[in-house]
């Protein structure tokens, strides 16, 4: 275990994957901005509930295990990393220079650990190879570890957002900070934004110390939202990244949203560029899209998952364009820098990238896509409401929520009610995107860092 920081010892987390777990099954998975800053300091002065673990079972979704159905959380020496038969490719991944500054990151990191009080330093600072990295799940819970948004002091607040916008490009912050927003609406909706259903229901955790050479990285977790972040030199790896929403488009407080319309756009755009015969590959209607078909979502690092769909090299110039402008839409989220190196790395990849389908093709359908490589994964899946029902106007307790009537208008097929059994709609959208082959979380460049440098 590498050595604690700012002499701070990290916290047994036996408890934390335990307690996280049997919490998990009582629990239903949730799977520059314009959007005003909201709670955080503001609301802690309000006199907002605190934080409990007792919370997390005052969540308004009803149970089943997180989307994907995984198993426990696994310790951090146990993660192998998504392959396709168990075995891991190796030499995929190396420690170089990319040319891009990682120094607005690593300032915006250093300067918000400064600001904490030794007790939340305890509570929020890990070493580099903590479990803490594979402890996170997209539920709506308040069993987190780390320091929230909505604890923090009004300096405190401002640097957690500035670490946010260092590391994520315009359109990564908007929509991170939509779905935050979205998720207070749900609160709002179901008549509880004291837990976690909170623009300001979010967790930071920091592995490591921040720094120019050596390894360090961040997490933000809360629901619908899990950004995983890990530096070296001038290296990132952004996974994995889950995001989602429920509802997905809205009008809210004055503003329409509509979160995931890129992600919907290019994944139709791709599939309607394929011919017949390329269709009967990538969608060949063997498995039925439910209401979820999430595989990698929280608790699966170590999934076997067999390529499906059609191959790079069987598309012709203009669809590998579209399979690359499909990735770009998941991998643009970071820094603009990071994102091109990153794209560039799926790019050498790209004979060997599968685009697999499941569902219907409608501008409105529900369906489930994947985007797999050696080097990356990415899953988009419409799934069934689980706590927003656009039917269901007349019970909405939610006076501020200003949720119009002309939502109704957005639903795709279905609508009935949540679990993996319900009607899957386009108004709750999960998606995630990974590296696997075991460089989720930078694992495979930490190893290589402690094998060629210490």
């Amino acid at each position: 275990m590498v050595n604690s920081v700012h002499g701070h010892k990290p916290r047994t987390q036996a408890a934390h994957r335990s307690r996280r777990w049997f919490m998990n099954k009582a629990l239903l998975a949730g799977g520059v901005s314009a959007v005003a800053v909201m709670g955080g300091y503001t609301a802690s002065q309000a006199g907002a509930e605190e934080t409990s673990t007792a919370d997390a079972t005052a969540s308004a979704t009803p149970s089943r295990p997180p989307s994907g159905g995984g198993g426990q959380t696994i310790a951090y020496d146990d993660f192998v990393g998504v392959t396709t038969d168990g075995t891991v490719i190796s030499d995929l991944y190396a420690i170089h220079r990319t040319g891009v500054s990682t120094t607005p990151v690593v300032r915006a990191g250093s300067a918000f650990v400064n600001s904490l009080t030794d007790d939340q330093k305890s509570a929020t600072l890990y070493d580099i190879d903590a479990d803490q990295w594979l402890d996170w799940t997209n539920v709506d819970s308040n069993d987190r570890d780390g320091l929230a948004l909505r604890d923090m002091d009004e300096k405190q607040y401002k640097l957690a957002i500035k670490l946010l916008k260092a590391a994520l490009s315009a359109r990564g912050l908007e929509n991170a900070t939509q779905i935050r927003k979205l998720n207070h609406f749900l609160g709002e909706y179901s008549g509880d934004t004291s837990k976690a259903l909170n623009y300001d229901a979010y967790w930071f955790t920091i592995m490591g110390t921040p720094s120019a050479t050596d390894p360090w990285g961040f997490q933000f977790e809360g629901h619908h939202l899990v950004i995983n972040y890990f530096v070296l030199g001038d290296q990132v790896v952004a996974t994995p990244t889950f995001r989602g929403s429920e509802p997905t488009k809205i009008t809210y407080d004055g503003v329409d949203y509509h979160l995931f319309r890129e992600e919907t756009a290019a994944g139709l755009k791709l599939l309607r560029s394929l011919d017949n015969a390329q269709l009967a590959t990538a969608a060949p209607g063997t498995e039925e899209k439910t209401g979820t078909n999430l595989t990698v979502g929280a608790h699966n690092d170590n999934a076997v998952l067999p390529y499906k769909g059609i191959r790079g090299s069987e598309l012709n110039r203009k669809q590998q364009k579209l399979l690359l402008d499909l990735v770009e839409v998941y991998t643009g989220t970071i820094d603009e820098g990071h994102s091109r190196v990153w794209l560039r790395d799926i790019e050498k990849h790209l004979d060997d990238t599968y685009f697999y389908w499941i569902g219907e093709s409608e501008d409105d359908s529900a369906f489930y896509y994947r985007v797999h490589s050696p080097v990356v994964l990415i899953e988009y899946d419409a799934e069934s409401p689980l706590a927003y029902h656009e039917d269901d106007d007349s019970s909405s307790p939610s006076p501020t929520a200003s949720a119009t009537a002309s939502a109704s208008a957005s639903a795709g097929p279905g609508g009935g009610m949540g679990g993996p059994n319900g009607t899957p709609t386009q108004q709750h959208i999960h998606t995630i995107i990974r590296t696997p082959n075991g460089n989720d979380y930078g694992v495979d460049l930490l190893k290589l860092h402690l094998a060629t440098d210490h």
